[in-house]
């Protein structure tokens, strides 16, 4: 009797699992406040500081799914600058970790969102926990009234704006269709 219930348990506990694994993500990035809040089936979990992209890196805005994730990974773009627990979600835009902590709370990337480290960590672990199809990323100039306003299905390739800008070094543009630059 004890041996039954301890494998009806063991059912019930491997049923369960799987659906608590995958409960659904909403990362929210707010660009004109500087921080990204996380939400796990609605509920908040995390907010914590940014940097995204600065005048002439703007950081595209639009409803994405991460793409790929690295625990390493190094620019190839700019010097192989790491980008430590970096979650790829449009292009060769991530959300990744910094060195830079110092400049979390302001415009101070190449189009990336930086994280402190630690909340970079905890971001990519969650994105692997819950997966890219449970996973939503939600970049916004200004923060939405209501975190479940974000809900609902979603592609990379629709809905997606990015601010056309010349750099003043080289007058190059970047926008939609032309290429960007990123960390």
């Amino acid at each position: 009797m004890i041996r039954m219930a301890g494998r009806l348990s063991l059912i019930l506990l491997l049923s369960i699992a799987p659906q608590a694994a995958s409960a659904d993500m909403l990362a929210q990035v707010h660009l004109a406040a500087q921080e990204v809040r996380v939400f796990i089936d609605g509920e908040p979990r995390h907010t914590w500081p940014i940097s995204s992209g600065r005048v002439g890196y703007e950081t595209p805005t639009g409803e994405y799914r991460p793409e790929r994730v690295y625990e390493r990974y190094f620019s190839r773009k700019y010097d192989n600058a790491p980008m430590p627990h970096a979650v790829f979600f449009h292009r060769g835009y991530a959300i990744h970790g910094t060195t830079m902590v110092g400049r979390l709370g302001r415009r101070a990337s190449r189009g990336c969102i930086r994280l402190h480290p630690d909340a970079a960590r905890t971001f990519f672990e969650l994105v692997r926990r819950h997966g890219p199809d449970r996973t939503k990323i939600v970049v916004v100039d200004r923060p939405p009234a209501l975190a479940k306003a974000a809900t609902g299905p979603v592609t990379n390739t629709a809905q997606t704006r990015v601010t056309e800008t010349r750099t003043a070094q080289n007058g190059a543009v970047s926008g939609p269709g032309r290429p960007s630059t990123l960390e």
